[in-house]
């Protein structure tokens, strides 16, 4: 949206404030507003605040940063009382006014250049599967003499809120929510104004449902979509889904694990790379009719895989939902239709157009800026150094299921780290190629390493609600 079209959309919508918006490396948002006459002023001068008040962004003493506001995010706030407009920013240097190498969006945007300038490809198309749960409600508490944490949900008879126990004929039980159809599936409506919303905001969203878990798992998934327009739209949607359960009395989380022993929520990427509006992921008569450059895009994502799961899986919660002998992957192989992989090649894509693959390691507590451009960084690299996945070098491609192969067998695949602190560990030891364009630099991953293991040292310190059941009485 150019400044003019953006300046004709305030006039017509009668709009007084302006709301901009940035994230930090973990990916939370912030925002400041300011009255809409003053566009013109910050479009040209930004507006300063103090990066180190932000977490892992900068020091004291060189605090002062600005945010310029980039017209193509432009829409209007669904959720303001007033009419106000948003923008999503890039967070750059006060003297220079360029995107700073630790702001996330600006990660984003010079990947897209990289990978343009790279001669390989100049689009990438993404589809996020982005899965949540919905609660009726959520508490927890973590004092120093208090911890755990209750859900409730009325679609389960489990964990029925307190007001809805006479009347939970339609909770179920012994089953699988997997596209559980209504009246059972009850907040169909509630994901129908999400999505409707979203395409109102021009998210083209090809379908949502109710996923396996009982207790509300829902799933939008987007259409193909361009990155990286679509790392902001991931953005837009998580705030959509808070948004509207809150309207509608509910509680949305996209934990990966907030329940023990039910079905956690991953946010799956499907990838294409598209050059002068050719498939580059397809060649006839390949196995699954890949390309060569297919097979080396997942050959870089699967030799980096421990070392990108920083990135796509960077909380502690994350490796609760990455256990064996589910669907949730914890080897680095790929595969056709195999949902134990890594790396799946869906089935149903068969035409030339639709040929693309699928990483389903990742989970929405990542950003989506750095989480996708560290997933394409790695395939370039795979491209440019020719990484052929093979079953020699334990990358597949394997067709059946591997949990079922001898424990000599599975002791050869390659696995993903067991623990956040180990995947931190692995991007340490292995990230040369995030630095390639100058595209990722090493004071981010410094920056993100530290931010993160401040997350699991606040968590190894902390006793556990279910160490009081195996250690209070021994």
């Amino acid at each position: 949206m150019t400044l003019e079209k953006v300046k004709q959309l305030i006039q017509l919508e009668e709009v007084r404030t302006i709301d901009l918006k940035y994230c930090d490396l973990a990916g939370r948002w912030y925002h400041i507003s300011f009255p809409a006459r003053r566009l013109d002023y910050v479009m040209e001068n930004g507006i300063s605040f103090d990066g180190s008040s932000i977490p892992g962004m900068k020091s004291v003493e060189s605090g002062d940063m600005i945010i310029i506001p980039d017209l193509s995010t432009a829409n209007l706030d669904p959720f303001t009382a007033e009419p106000t407009l948003r923008i999503i920013c890039n967070i750059c240097e006060a003297d220079t006014r360029e995107g700073v190498h630790k702001d996330p969006k600006s990660v984003a945007d010079r990947a897209y250049d990289y990978m343009k300038s790279s001669g390989v490809a100049d689009t990438a198309l993404w589809i996020p599967e982005l899965e949540f749960h919905m609660f009726d409600t959520a508490e927890f508490v973590n004092g120093d003499y208090s911890s755990g944490y209750d859900f409730t949900s009325r679609e389960s008879k489990n964990c029925l809120p307190i007001e809805a126990e006479s009347v939970d004929a339609l909770a179920q039980d012994y089953r699988k929510g997997y596209h559980m159809d209504v009246p059972f599936d009850q907040f169909a409506d509630v994901r129908s104004e999400m999505v409707n919303l979203m395409e109102d905001m021009n998210m083209k969203i090809r379908y949502h449902h109710h996923e396996v878990g009982l207790s509300s798992q829902q799933e939008i998934e987007t259409e193909p979509s361009a990155f990286p327009k679509i790392a902001s739209d991931v953005f837009w949607m998580k705030d959509i889904i808070r948004n509207i359960a809150l309207e509608n009395g509910l509680t949305a989380t996209f934990m990966p694990k907030p329940l023990y022993n039910q079905a956690g929520n991953g946010m799956h990427f499907h990838i294409q790379l598209r050059k002068d509006g050719k498939n580059l992921f397809y060649k006839k008569g390949n196995y699954a009719d890949l390309s060569d450059t297919a097979l080396y895009f997942i050959g870089g994502i699967l030799k980096h895989g421990s070392s990108l799961t920083a990135f796509t899986n960077p909380s502690t919660n994350s490796f609760k939902r990455l256990l064996p002998g589910f669907e949730a992957p914890v080897q680095l192989f790929f595969g056709l239709a195999n949902r134990s992989a890594a790396i799946r090649i869906p089935k149903y894509c068969t035409s030339e157009d639709s040929k693309r693959i699928e990483f389903r390691t990742g989970d929405a507590t990542c950003n989506s800026y750095l989480a996708m451009s560290a997933l394409l960084m790695a395939g370039l690299d795979g491209i440019k150094n020719k990484i052929m996945p093979t079953t020699e070098n334990g990358y597949g491609p394997f067709d059946d299921n591997v949990h079922a192969w001898s424990q000599e067998k599975l002791a050869k695949l390659h696995h993903i780290p067991t623990s956040l602190e180990a995947a931190l560990e692995a991007l340490q030891a292995d990230h040369a190629y995030l630095l390639a364009g100058e595209v990722f630099d090493q004071e981010l991953i410094d920056s993100f390493i530290a931010v993160k293991m401040k997350e699991v040292k606040a968590l190894a310190k902390r006793p556990h609600p279910f160490e009081m059941e195996m250690y209070y009485n021994l």
